[in-house]
């Protein structure tokens, strides 16, 4: 390695993996962990607490902006979801920051959807898992023609957590559950129709949008939101391709139980519905029949009610089966060993009982001792 090429990557591991300053009266924060498509560390979610809480009651600063980055720049890519690797070995080793990670990360997707100050969000390229967590609470999220975004757990043995029970259970018709069950990517079309995005701005004027909230004088909050929705595509535009397929996810995804839409998907003729059962078919069994119940009673809740249930299904993804974790055989198969192969435990969707789904939805924690009571 030459002594170039050492400073480089000194400088890279020494650089902060969330940038953050004010101009004019916008805050702006920028996620810097590029080469992990600024998947969110222990650490990053600290900083981006800590800076909403110090701009939430500064007077200086009427709206925040929140961008990701690529190995090109600015930009590209939002962010790719948790620190994967990291759940991994903390949950394979007994990591107590395993449980901090969680804790503090629902408390920051509840406070950017309770934020004082207008939260605008650009999720251009990849948007995925804990990058929901922290752009769907936003009073802008604003999607590109690049943006792919997803929320893709259960197949690692997970369930769509950051406040996926409510925000996709608040999608139209039974989109919610064919996003959270499949994990299906799905474009700004998608993502606006099933009231994901509020608006597409296109690639080039990403750039120029946020220079300009850095320089343009506001009246208040409202101005600055008004002058982006201002660029914004008209809906119109991004709508008409998306009515389709949000009717394919309705006729099946609407259906009782797990195995009646698996049964159904298989027995349709379409090229969506078998490769809507094939996919399904590699998910995690168990982690399907968790996820629809956990969506399904999500549509009931508030958001601080669902933050907590999700704390409490995400500590038994974990836990409640010593040795034998999902999670934890589904992040080996995908990201550690990278066969691609889950062992799966049952390994058949027809073979996952009620009782086998029940305690995930079991507080481990009375009410007035919930890591997360304190949320509103």
């Amino acid at each position: 390695m030459t002594e170039t090429t050492t400073t480089n990557a000194t400088a890279a591991a020494a650089a902060p993996e969330v940038l953050s300053e004010v101009r004019g009266q916008v805050g702006f924060i920028t996620l810097n962990r590029p080469r992990a498509l600024n998947a969110l560390s222990l650490g990053m979610v600290r900083d981006l607490m800590a800076i909403l809480l110090a701009w939430q009651h500064d007077d200086a600063v009427l709206a925040v902006a929140i961008r990701g980055s690529n190995k090109e720049g600015p930009f590209g890519a939002f962010c790719a979801g948790g620190d994967i690797r990291f759940l991994h070995q903390a949950g394979s080793q007994g990591n107590p920051q395993l449980e901090d990670f969680f804790t503090e990360e629902y408390a920051l997707n509840h406070l950017i959807h309770n934020y004082a100050k207008p939260y605008i969000a650009f999720m251009d390229g990849i948007v995925m898992g804990g990058g929901m967590g922290i752009s769907q609470g936003a009073a802008l999220r604003l999607v590109t023609e690049r943006t792919k975004m997803a929320m893709p757990e259960t197949a690692i043995g997970l369930f769509p957590d950051v406040g996926g029970g409510y925000f996709l259970a608040r999608c139209p018709g039974s989109a919610g559950e064919w996003l959270a069950l499949t994990g299906d990517t799905i474009g700004a079309d998608l993502a606006i129709a099933c009231g994901l995005a509020d608006g597409c701005i296109p690639v080039d004027q990403q750039a120029p949008v946020w220079e300009a909230l850095g320089t343009q004088q506001f009246a208040d909050a409202e101005a600055v939101k008004a002058f982006v929705v201002a660029r914004l595509l008209p809906k119109s535009q991004v709508l008409q391709p998306a009515a389709a397929e949000l009717a394919q996810a309705d006729a099946y995804f609407a259906l009782p139980s797990v195995g009646e839409i698996v049964r159904a998907l298989e027995a349709a003729d379409t090229d969506w519905a078998r490769a809507t059962a094939a996919t399904l078919r590699k998910r995690s069994p168990l982690m399907l029949h968790v996820v629809l119940e956990q969506i399904r009673r999500a549509r009931s809740m508030g958001l601080a009610d669902d933050l907590r249930m999700e704390r409490d299904m995400v500590r038994h993804c974990f836990y409640l089966r010593p040795g034998q974790s999902e999670t934890v055989e589904g992040i080996r198969a995908l990201a550690v060993d990278k066969d691609h192969a889950p062992k799966w435990n049952p390994a058949r969707i027809e073979d996952v009982t009620p009782a086998m789904v029940v305690p995930f939805f079991a507080s481990p924690w009375p009410a007035h001792s919930h890591p997360l009571a304190a949320l509103a």
